[in-house]
């Protein structure tokens, strides 16, 4: 249906499309008194003036409105949404994605194509998705490193974790204090006191540099008093096989990762990273119970997508989302893999956004941590 303005009482009716395009605006010109104008005058000549009517610039207003209301509603029906991963393939965050996927494609009547964008400790996929529309087709895994870690520790960052809007939290995985099976220590303790008396000795494995596995290393080292060397890898995978191998003999592992090494015997857990011990690993203690307070430290995973997409688009995909993780199946797999589930919405994991930055920056500065 056309609308069109009625001049006697200014409501909008129903109209031919004829209607609105005979006069739609008068558009008075110059006319030169002779045909032939000198350049003065032409370069000297106004521009034509336009006054258009108020209905036009209404009904164009209106048209507007009902375009973005008639593309939200659309969404995600036009293309498979892609979901970037930060991260290689294989690692806690691939795991996390390519678990939730399907379900969440399901509940969206869309597609969802996990892809992997590793490299520079998470900035490069992360960067990549800041700068993708805000059209809801663009998932982005964010998490510690991405989130809050890197915009105190790198001097030139290039996003921002204000270029997204946060859908929610997903889950987080608890952290393991874990040695090669060959390294001799007998327990978390043990360890703790053989870097203290061996500082700088031994060295340590990581994903990479701020990860949240580096930076718990990095809690660790202020509250337990003691120093190792960081040898940062391009992903867990990478500092896993060092491990396995002996090349490096202790490393901060994720449940995802860690649990199959763990219960094959190819690594060692001495301690988690938990305020209590771990239904996956019930044997293994805590960092308190090894006579070290105060390091609770988890790899947490969240939602989020670029600013500015669409808030109708950004509560369906946190309703989906916090429903595929709901799914028996889904929560199945991911709780056998150790991974705490947590299904957040936007507010509140703005709100834990600003409480971890606030913790951890303040951290970053002591320790004068940077990324080279």
């Amino acid at each position: 249906m056309v609308l069109a303005f009625n001049r006697s009482d200014g409501s909008l009716q129903p109209g031919k499309p004829d209607r609105l395009l005979r006069q739609p605006c008068r558009v008075p010109l110059p006319r030169p008194a002779r045909m032939q104008v000198s350049l003065l005058r032409a370069l000297t000549m106004r521009p034509p003036t336009f006054r258009c009517r108020a209905s036009t610039l209404i009904l164009l207003a209106v048209a507007a409105l009902l375009s973005t209301a008639a593309g939200a509603e659309a969404w995600p029906a036009a293309k498979p949404i892609r979901w970037v991963v930060a991260y290689p393939a294989g690692g806690g965050s691939d795991f996390l994605a390519r678990t939730v996927a399907p379900e969440l494609g399901r509940l969206l009547g869309q597609a969802i194509v996990i892809d992997n964008r590793p490299g520079a400790a998470g900035i490069i996929g992360t960067d990549l998705a800041a700068k993708s529309a805000a059209d809801g087709y663009t998932l982005l895994t964010g998490d510690n490193g991405a989130m809050v870690f890197h915009e105190a520790m790198m001097a030139k960052l290039p996003y921002s974790p204000r270029d997204f809007e946060p859908v929610g939290l997903m889950a987080r995985f608890p952290l393991i204090l874990a040695v090669h099976p060959d390294a001799g220590f007998t327990s978390a303790r043990h360890l703790l006191d053989t870097l203290r008396r061996n500082p700088g000795r031994f060295a340590y494995a990581s994903p990479g540099v701020g990860s949240p596995h580096h930076l718990a290393m990095e809690l660790l080292k202020q509250r337990a008093g003691i120093e190792a060397l960081h040898v940062p890898y391009r992903g867990t995978a990478l500092a896993l096989q060092d491990v396995i191998a002996g090349q490096v003999p202790i490393t901060v592992l994720d449940t995802a990762a860690g649990l199959p090494q763990i219960r094959a015997g190819k690594i060692k857990a001495l301690a988690v990273m938990s305020a209590r011990r771990i239904a996956a690993l019930p044997e293994v203690p805590t960092l308190a119970e090894a006579g070290v307070s105060e390091v609770e430290v988890t790899a947490w995973q969240a939602l989020l997508v670029p600013r500015g997409t669409p808030a109708t688009v950004v509560a369906r995909l946190g309703e989906a989302m916090r429903r595929a993780i709901g799914n028996a199946a889904v929560r199945r797999t991911l709780e056998n893999s150790g991974l705490e589930l947590v299904a957040g919405d936007g507010p509140a994991l703005a709100t834990f956004l600003q409480q971890e930055t606030g913790f951890w920056h303040a951290l970053i500065r002591e320790r004068k941590l940077a990324a080279e």
